[in-house]
C-alpha cells in the first residue's frame, strides 16, 4: 500500500510539472504573438533548463530565422561584466572602492577626478553631466552624439566622458554610460590592456562563451541578429550606422542565450567573485540600484520574489535579464527589434513560474 501511494504521488507531481510546463509554453507563445516579440527566450530553474525558445527573423531582407544560436547586441548587459571586472580587481586588493578616479587614473582631466569615488561610478551617483543627450525622438534626425565615429576607449574618455558636475558626488542617481566607460578605462590602465582583452581573458574564456565578445565594426560576427527599430512615424527600419564599439565597457558586447547563462550561474555560484562580494553588488542604491544591475522586491511582503534585474537597448538591440535571488529562477530576453517590452514580458513569465 506504501508503494501504491508513492506511486501515484509521483504520478501527480510529474502530472503537474507538465502541466505548468504546457501552460508556461502557452503563455509565452501566446505573449509574443500579440506584442511582435522577436528573439530569444531561455529560462532556467534551479539546475535544469525549462525553456528555450526563439521567436521571428534576424535577418529581414532574406527572411533568415532567428535560431536559439542567435547573436545579439547586448547592450547595457555589458555593464554587469565590468563591474564584475571591477570587484575582481577589490578582492585582489588593487582597486579600493572608496578612493577617487585619480588614485587608479592620474591623467583623467574631468572635474570629478578628484571627487568621484569608484563606488559612484558603479552605482551611477557620480554627479557628472551625462555623456548622453541624445533622445528617442531626435536620433532619426540628428543621431546619437559622437556614436557615429570611431574612437578608442581613451578617446572617449578623454573627449567626451570628462565633463562638469551638476550635483553633489553620491546625492542623486542618474544613468549614465560614461561612468561605465571610465571605469573600462579604469581597467585598462591596471591591466595594461585593452578592454576586449581583459574581458576575455577574465570571463568568456574561462566560462568558455566562445560566442560572446565585443563588437567591432571592422569584424564579421557570424550569426549575429540584425537590429531593427521602430519609432513615432518610422516604420521598423534596420539600426541607423553606428560604431557600436564606442560603448565600450557599457554597451559594446554581443552574446547569445546559452553563453549568458553560463555567465548568470557562475556569479551566483560564486565562480567569478566571492558570496560578500556579490553582495555588494547586489546592494540596492539609489533607484534600487547596485552595481551594474537593478534589485527590485527587496523588502515588504513579496521578499521571496526578490530579484535582480539587467536591461540593455540601443536603438532595436533590446535585451532583459532577471535573476529571482530566492527561488533560484533565470530568464534571460534577447531580441533585434524594439517592438516589446521585455522588462513587462520577464516579469509576467515570472508570475507565471510562480
Amino acid at each position: 500500500m506504501k508503494y501504491l501511494l508513492l506511486f501515484a504521488y509521483i504520478l501527480i507531481i510529474n502530472y503537474n510539472v507538465h502541466a505548468q510546463s504546457k501552460n508556461l509554453k502557452k503563455f509565452i507563445a501566446d505573449y509574443a504573438s500579440q506584442h511582435q516579440f522577436n528573439g530569444t527566450i531561455l529560462i532556467k530553474k534551479d539546475a535544469k533548463i525549462i525553456y528555450h525558445q526563439s521567436f521571428g527573423l534576424a535577418e529581414r531582407s532574406f527572411n533568415s530565422p532567428i535560431k536559439n544560436n542567435t547573436k545579439y547586441q547586448i547592450c547595457s548587459i555589458t555593464k554587469t561584466f565590468t563591474a564584475v571586472l571591477i570587484l575582481q580587481l577589490m578582492e585582489q586588493g588593487k582597486i579600493d572602492l572608496n578612493k577617487k578616479i585619480n588614485s587608479y587614473f592620474p591623467s583623467y582631466k574631468g572635474e570629478g577626478g578628484s571627487k568621484v569615488s569608484i563606488h559612484q561610478l558603479l552605482n551611477h551617483t557620480s554627479g557628472m553631466k551625462n555623456t548622453d543627450t541624445a533622445t528617442d525622438a531626435h536620433f532619426m534626425r540628428y543621431g546619437i552624439g559622437f556614436y557615429h565615429n570611431p574612437y578608442t576607449l581613451e578617446e572617449i574618455v578623454d573627449n567626451f566622458c570628462s565633463n562638469p558636475l551638476i550635483n553633489e558626488p553620491g546625492k542623486t542617481f542618474d544613468y549614465n554610460n560614461g561612468e561605465y566607460m571610465i571605469l573600462g578605462r579604469i581597467l585598462e590602465i591596471i591591466y595594461k590592456k585593452p578592454y576586449e582583452k581583459i574581458l576575455e581573458e577574465q570571463i568568456l574564456i574561462p566560462l568558455h562563451m566562445s560566442n560572446s565578445g565585443i563588437i567591432n565594426h571592422y569584424k564579421l560576427i557570424p550569426n549575429l541578429a540584425t537590429a531593427y527599430y521602430e519609432g513615432k512615424n518610422i516604420k521598423l527600419i534596420p539600426n541607423i550606422p553606428l560604431y557600436i564599439e564606442d560603448f565600450s565597457a557599457a554597451g559594446a558586447m554581443y552574446s547569445c542565450t546559452t553563453d549568458l547563462i553560463k555567465f548568470n550561474d557562475a556569479l551566483f555560484s560564486h565562480q567569478l567573485i566571492n558570496k560578500q562580494t556579490l553582495n555588494q553588488l547586489l546592494t540596492p542604491g539609489l533607484d534600487d540600484y547596485g552595481y551594474g544591475v537593478w534589485i527590485r522586491d527587496y523588502k515588504g511582503v513579496i521578499d521571496k520574489y526578490k530579484r535582480m534585474e539587467r536591461y540593455g537597448r540601443i536603438q532595436g538591440a533590446n535585451c532583459a535579464w532577471f535573476h529571482y535571488l530566492n527561488r533560484n529562477v533565470s530568464i534571460i530576453m534577447l531580441s533585434n527589434t524594439n517592438l516589446t517590452d521585455l522588462g513587462d514580458f520577464a516579469f509576467r513569465i515570472g508570475k507565471a513560474i510562480f
